[in-house]
């Protein structure tokens, strides 16, 4: 039966990069579902429509393409914080959902907010990865800087205070650990101390399983 690693956490705490570490460790496939709605919002401002409105962003997650999240420009901070308005609307969450079972159905390592909890509550392994607020926005200030960006750190923690908000209030799959769930606080840890911590914890799931 295919294995499945579900990796959730707050806004750049480290799970997206701890993810494509455990793919190509483990030789699984990986799925960044934010992409999925950093791509999503994208196309809702590329149409001139209003990421606020669960239509248009309904629409434009029906109509998404697997190419669609590999453009470069999902990675800025505008279309960041537009996602993270355009994934509230269950209309969204729902037009995605089968895309990231679809992919999960193979096995493979799927990250994002409610993967553990919603898309993949049967996975093999649980990880929940968070961090201080303070480290998160001074790891983004500093990757946003690194794509030529023009912006401040007082500015990024502010958005991601109301981005850690907006995830963990929303009534559709509210950002959350799942019961289950292997907690790993990165605030101290550099990314190949995580990797060890995670991998232990995967290899002792595997066996068991």
């Amino acid at each position: 039966m295919p294995r499945v690693i579900a990796i959730d956490g707050t806004f750049a705490s480290g799970k997206g990069t701890l993810g494509k570490r455990l793919a190509k460790h483990y030789d699984m496939p990986y799925l960044d579902t934010g992409k999925l709605y950093r791509a999503t919002a994208k196309a809702v401002l590329d149409a001139g429509g209003d990421v606020n409105d669960p239509k248009d962003g309904a629409k434009a997650a029906k109509a998404l393409q697997l190419h669609q999240i590999k453009d470069p420009a999902l990675n800025s901070g505008g279309i960041g914080a537009a996602a993270s308005k355009v994934s509230v609307h269950t209309a969204v969450r729902v037009a995605l959902y089968d895309f990231q079972r679809d992919f999960a159905a193979k096995g493979g390592i799927v990250d994002g907010r409610d993967i553990g909890t919603v898309i993949c509550p049967d996975a093999n392994v649980k990880l929940y990865i968070d961090a201080k607020a303070d480290i998160r926005a001074r790891r983004r200030y500093d990757e946003l800087r690194g794509y030529g960006e023009d912006v401040t750190y007082e500015d990024v923690l502010a958005a991601l205070h109301e981005r850690d908000t907006r995830d963990k209030t929303r009534a559709e799959a509210p950002l959350k650990p799942a019961n289950d769930a292997h907690l790993i606080d990165t605030s101290a840890l550099d990314a190949d101390a995580v990797e060890a911590i995670a991998i232990r914890i995967i290899d002792a799931a595997f066996t068991v399983s």
